[in-house]
């Protein structure tokens, strides 16, 4: 059974409301990211059959941030909360980025928080009832998605279109598409300069062997990042004159198969910060320093994008 691929919601505005459009269905995601903002008290995700304010809640993610930071599952039904499903941990500090996944099963929601099980919550509404999703509280969002069930093949999913590839970018050049079709290219007017931040949403497909994120210029790649699932690494490079420049692989792989993710590129006048998941994970001294020229992000490998920002 093929599933519509809804588009994303982009930076929408606080509260925000939207349809689901073919309402839930087992194995499909929704799959949003944003930041906490600094000093709040609590917000909340809701999954609701309809959108007036007297709706069901059957989904309700209320992260609070009082005496202790706690988060509050709970469902809404016929006007009257249920009992509270209360976890004593904070799975997104005030101020930082977050990306969270919420996973339709048969029995439950599986609920991860930058890219790790945070939680489970069983149903008590079907969630076939369920058609609107809702962010209300201290938060900004950037993007809110929606990832359709596994298996799902999407109509042009394997189709590589044929263009003329810029030279020292090994990725096919050709213009942004709104539903991000990769490989993915954004051109950035200006190039780069220090206090420049790149920030890009997606989801590791779930047999994931490598992504790849290149920062180019024009006859070169300034800073290539490439998580590697087969190798456990994360490998960090440059390619100038055609030759790559000696690799960088230490630390973690702070990636993981089938999850979400949020990578932030901060560029300093020294170097790159890379944070994911709104940590900062690696850091890697500039090689090219011409940071003006440095104008084409590409991005390809095992991955579906939900939204660049650059």
């Amino acid at each position: 059974m093929a599933f519509y691929q809804q588009p994303p919601y982009y930076n929408p505005r606080i509260p925000f409301s939207g349809p689901i459009q073919g309402g839930l269905q087992d194995g499909k995601s929704i799959i949003i990211s944003g930041r906490v903002l600094p000093g709040a008290n609590r917000f909340h995700v809701n999954l609701q059959c309809g959108s007036h304010s007297e709706a069901n809640v059957a989904l309700h993610f209320n992260p609070r941030y009082e005496d202790t930071d706690y988060v509050v599952n709970n469902s809404y039904l016929n006007r009257t909360w249920g009992s509270e499903e209360r976890k004593y941990e904070s799975p997104f500090a005030q101020g930082q980025t977050f990306t969270l996944q919420i996973l339709v099963a048969q029995d439950k929601y599986k609920i991860s928080t930058n890219g790790r099980h945070f939680m489970d919550y069983k149903h008590r509404i079907p969630f076939t009832q369920v058609d609107t999703v809702a962010v209300e509280g201290m938060v900004e969002v950037n993007s809110v998605a929606f990832q359709n069930p596994a298996g799902f093949i999407p109509p042009q999913a394997g189709y590589a279109p044929q263009y003329a590839v810029p030279p020292g970018c090994g990725f096919p050049a050709f213009p942004s598409a709104p539903n991000y079709t990769i490989p993915h290219k954004t051109v950035m007017n200006g190039g780069l300069h220090p206090g420049k931040n790149i920030v890009i949403n997606g989801v590791v497909n779930p047999n994931a062997k490598s992504i790849i994120f290149n920062l180019c210029y024009r006859s070169g790649i300034a800073f290539h990042y490439n998580p590697r699932f087969d190798e456990n690494v994360v490998v960090r490079n440059t390619n100038q004159m055609e030759k790559w420049g000696a690799e960088e692989r230490f630390g973690g792989l702070p990636f993981h198969k089938g999850q979400p993710f949020q990578v932030t590129i901060s560029c300093n006048p020294q170097h790159y910060n890379v944070f994911v998941n709104g940590k900062q994970e690696h850091t890697y001294k500039h090689r090219y320093t011409k940071l003006n020229d440095i104008d084409i992000l590409e991005i390809c490998g095992d991955l579906q994008l939900t939204s660049v920002q650059a």
